[in-house]
């Protein structure tokens, strides 16, 4: 297409303190930026590439630059998922076609998916994985919110969960092992996470070795993450899990995160739609599928010392749909 111009780049956003999950710390989120340039406007995406998944920020921009001429020749969406594969890369041109469709033709993208347009919805706030004391102590400090996401990691996780438990008797609590769990732990933990009210567990076990789940009883419903990346996805987690976390970097873009949410909830799964520690500009995107969601976990921006202007606007633990300025 005549006059469209690609632009990606790497940027840093500093972390407010450590975030940890069971597979380790960071304190700052490496993200990938797209811009296709056309006429008067621009669409913008952005993505986070994940070591765990085999990516790195120089093999995404390279992934980008390789369908440079493709993507200003006028490739669209439908062509892009022929051209990579599911993952970062394709996340952040996927959506920067979308916000460029919506700037072109003045419509929203959730009208443009024949969507609900999004409301305000609660968000879970995340509190990294650490001592109970120290969970505790950034539970009461996280202000006015009503849906938290405890990431766990083995040992010492029922001392976690009960110690965030007492500061947060009347909160609404989810727990993410990050894949740290083995079938033993889980067998003694689950009763005892029941009693503390807990009302979803997170990828307990390994992707690709969950096959326990299909025997093990689920009292608390139990969500596939690093076990769902696409709809292919889908066939080996029926009678293993309950729910699937959408995350637009792990689908490779809004496109194929619609098709994979819409499906599974076909199939009968609750749907949480999730996120990377990233700016606004990557939780926007997100958005457009949370009137499909039992779960929304958008807290990126939260998590990071400044967010960019303008970003998405929160409210104690409800977040509001993305402005025109920002994205769709």
């Amino acid at each position: 297409m005549a006059g469209r111009k690609i632009a990606v780049d790497a940027e840093t956003w500093p972390i407010a303190g450590t975030f940890t999950i069971a597979r380790g710390s960071k304190t700052e989120a490496e993200v990938v930026t797209v811009e296709i340039y056309e006429g008067f406007h621009v669409g913008r995406g952005e993505c986070v590439p994940y070591r765990h998944y085999g990516e790195t920020v120089e093999g995404v921009i390279a992934t980008v630059k390789g369908i440079k001429g493709a993507l200003e020749g006028g490739a669209d969406r439908a062509l892009l998922e022929r051209l990579l594969p599911a993952g970062a890369a394709r996340n952040a041109v996927d959506c920067a076609l979308w916000d460029l469709e919506a700037k072109q033709t003045g419509r929203r993208v959730w009208d443009i998916a024949r969507l609900p347009s999004p409301t305000a919805v609660v968000t879970a706030y995340t509190i990294s994985l650490g001592t109970p004391e120290a969970m505790a102590e950034a539970a009461r400090n996280a202000g006015r919110r009503s849906l938290f996401k405890l990431k766990l990691g083995g040992e010492g996780d029922i001392e976690r969960v009960r110690a965030v438990r007492d500061v947060l008797p009347l909160a609404h609590l989810i727990v993410d092992a990050n894949e740290a769990w083995t079938p033993d732990f889980y067998g003694a933990a689950v009763p005892q996470l029941q009693a503390l009210g807990i009302e979803l567990i997170e990828q307990p076990f390994e992707a690709g070795k969950d096959e326990a789940l299909a025997r093990l009883p689920r009292p608390i419903p139990i969500c596939a993450d690093e076990s769902c990346h696409t709809r292919e996805s889908l066939q080996r987690l029926r009678g293993r899990y309950d729910a699937v976390n959408v995350k637009l970097d792990k689908a490779g873009g809004l496109t194929e995160a619609l098709a994979l949410a819409r499906q599974a909830e076909s199939e009968g799964f609750q749907i949480m739609v999730g996120c990377m520690v990233s700016t606004s500009l990557a939780m926007a995107p997100a958005m457009v599928l949370a009137p499909l969601a039992r779960y929304v976990d958008l807290d990126g921006p939260l998590l990071l010392a400044k967010d960019r202007a303008p970003g998405l606007r929160y409210h104690d633990s409800a977040v509001e749909a993305p402005e025109r300025e920002l994205w769709g």
